[in-house]
C-alpha cells in the first residue's frame, strides 16, 4: 500500500487543521492506520491510530481531548482532525500502515509510510 499524507500548514494557536492520508492499494480496510510526528532535534512520537473494522482508536495522552482520528474506507482514507493546536503541535506529520497489529504506537510495527506534511504553530 501507498500513502499520501496533506493538509498541513500554518496556524495560530488555537487553531485547527485537517490532515488526511491516502492510500492506493487493495485491502486499505484491512490495515490500521496511525499517525506519527516528529519535530526538529526530537525523536519521533506516536499521535493516533485507527484500528481496522470498528475498533476503538487511541491516542497519545498530549493529544487526547484535541485531536481525533478517522477512517472512510470507501475512500482508503484517514483523518486526523486537530483543534486547540499549540506550538508544541509544531512537527513533520506522517501516516503509517500495518496489518500486524491493531493498536500498536510504536514505528517499528507499522510496514509502509507515507511522507511528511508539516504543521506549524505560531504562538
Amino acid at each position: 500500500v501507498q500513502l499520501q499524507a496533506s493538509g498541513g500548514g500554518l496556524v495560530q494557536a488555537g487553531g485547527s487543521l485537517r490532515l488526511s492520508c491516502a492510500a492506493s492499494g487493495r485491502a486499505f480496510s484491512s490495515y490500521a492506520i496511525a499517525w506519527f510526528r516528529q519535530a526538529p532535534g526530537k525523536e519521533r512520537e506516536f499521535v493516533a491510530v485507527k484500528p481496522w473494522s470498528n475498533n476503538r482508536e487511541k491516542y497519545a495522552d498530549s493529544v487526547k481531548g484535541r485531536f481525533t482520528i478517522s477512517r472512510d474506507d470507501a475512500k482508503s482514507t484517514v483523518y486526523l482532525q486537530m483543534n486547540s493546536l499549540e506550538p508544541e503541535d509544531t512537527a513533520a506529520y506522517y501516516c503509517a500502515a500495518t496489518r500486524r497489529t491493531m493498536r500498536s504506537t510504536e514505528g517499528e510495527d507499522y510496514d509502509y509510510w507515507g511522507q511528511g506534511t508539516q504543521v506549524t504553530v505560531s504562538s
